[in-house]
């Protein structure tokens, strides 16, 4: 995730481990349920089970197949366990919990209120923290070391965001470790086809430049920056997936989202929207409809960019479609829950 998506967050995220040690202590039921809808009410907004698809996407809506309107408008009474603890696998540039003024502050976490939310349910969360723009071979090598690490042997359902998706499914496929056995992969957002935004970046930049940025890129944030060139349509289609086949003990599942026409004027992602819109088609702001379909494709999310997948939606943008008439109909936390939900009831 983009560092300058923290200008999306007005505040730092309030903590909710002691709400959902509370649910735990309950043992799930009303209480538990009331304590994740405390949880989920500080992080997203609730919205009423109802949409209205703006004039401006039937177009693109009909080249969607399977699309989600506000089935995760609502956190619902009950959901189900997963059998296996849950890996969150974070993106490009994402984290663990970031810590901006040391013990003085509360840090940001990347996956907001989603971790607290399952646990609340009752769900085992393991938060993976990997290189921020790693390549994806060192990312993926460091995902198996945080999971053999917490997991001590159990097996694991893995949910990834952007890139966290390609992370995990190098590790499943080539790396194989041996203290890791994953039994699912859930990927959210992740350009498995590449991102026509990361082409029209290198692309930009050219060979005479490229090799600048990367050293500017690391001389700045310390971080090595293996992760850009790896996120092109071209790597893709003829490096990584090639090379990459699925494993047939797992299985496999995919989201996808779309937004709802052109981003908000001073949105960071009105630019890189418009370029994959005539590149590729319908997108959140940085992936594709298209490119995030891998495995069994569950649904494009509608209304949602990149960032609201992992609850970091703007409250601004929020208030404004109320008074508008237009409530938001995603709530992040309810979404992940649901997709707890799902691999329980897929036996997982």
């Amino acid at each position: 995730m983009p560092m300058s998506a923290l200008a999306v967050c007005r505040s730092p995220p309030v903590p909710l481990l002691r709400l959902a040690a509370s649910a735990q202590q309950l043992g799930g039921g009303r209480a538990g349920q009331a304590a994740i809808r405390v949880a989920a009410s500080r992080f997203s907004a609730s919205a009423p089970l109802s949409r209205e698809i703006a004039p401006t996407d039937a177009a693109h809506i009909s080249e969607v197949r399977k699309t989600i309107a506000d089935e995760f408008a609502l956190i619902r009474d009950a959901y189900q366990a997963p059998k296996h603890p849950v890996v969150l696998a974070h993106g490009l540039l994402g984290f663990a919990e970031l810590k901006l003024a040391g013990s003085y502050l509360p840090g940001i976490h990347y996956w907001r209120g989603i971790q607290e939310a399952l646990t609340a349910q009752g769900v085992e969360v393991i938060t993976a923290s990997v290189p921020p723009s790693g390549s994806i071979e060192k990312r993926a090598a460091k995902l198996a070391q945080d999971i053999e690490a917490q997991a001590q042997g159990k097996s694991v359902n893995v949910v990834a965001h952007s890139m966290g998706g390609l992370d995990a499914r190098y590790m499943i496929s080539r790396l194989r470790p041996k203290g890791v056995d994953v039994k699912s992969l859930v990927t959210v957002g992740t350009p498995h086809h590449g991102s026509a935004f990361a082409d029209y970046l290198i692309d930009e930049l050219a060979s005479d430049y490229l090799p600048r940025v990367y050293y500017a890129w690391e001389r700045v944030t310390g971080w090595e920056p293996g992760a850009f060139s790896q996120l092109t349509q071209k790597y893709m289609a003829e490096h990584f997936n090639p090379a990459t086949p699925d494993d047939p003990n797992v299985q496999y599942f995919s989201y996808g989202a779309m937004v709802d026409g052109k981003p908000p004027l001073f949105s960071m992602f009105r630019m890189s929207h418009k370029l994959i819109q005539e590149r590729e088609g319908p997108n959140d702001g940085l992936v594709s409809v298209e490119s995030s379909q891998w495995g069994t494709y569950k649904g494009t999310l509608l209304g949602v960019n990149h960032l609201d997948l992992i609850n970091w939606t703007n409250r601004i943008r929020s208030n404004l479609q109320r008074l508008m008439g237009h409530p938001p109909s995603f709530n992040a936390v309810a979404f992940y829950l649901g997709i707890g939900d799902m691999l329980a009831k897929e036996g997982l």
